[in-house]
């Protein structure tokens, strides 16, 4: 049974910091992504890494803030997000994929979480 269990929203004010964790177990992914949805938006890939942990992609919108990272003892990614802003506000996602393919395409992710809150206020 493929299981993400993501934890670590909450409200913070701008500028300041969170670190939002990924589970993941059950399954032996590729890559794990966060993606994010802000209230009235579509669904936007944030950033990803693959099992290995040594390869990391972002979006470009959040390059120099957000640091996905893993930690493969725990089956746990990481996202650290600095510097917040309110437009960081949204529900955020962790998803597994098998394949590099269409990583930046949220439809490509097979496996996911429940979803974390962040609101920036």
């Amino acid at each position: 049974h493929v299981q993400l269990v993501e934890s670590g929203g909450g409200l913070v004010q701008p500028g300041g910091s969170l670190r939002l964790s990924c589970t993941v177990s059950g399954f032996s992914s590729s890559y794990i992504g966060w993606l994010r949805q802000a209230p009235g938006q579509e669904l936007v890939w944030v950033a990803s890494i693959d099992s290995a942990g040594a390869n990391s992609y972002y979006a470009e919108f959040v390059k120099g803030r957000f640091t996905i990272s893993q930690d493969s003892a725990e089956s746990t990614v990481y996202l650290q997000i600095d510097s917040l802003k309110p437009e960081d506000t949204a529900m955020y996602y962790c998803a597994a994929k098998a394949g590099v393919g269409g990583l930046f395409t949220p439809s490509t992710y097979h496996h996911w979480g429940q979803r974390t809150q962040v609101t920036v206020s």
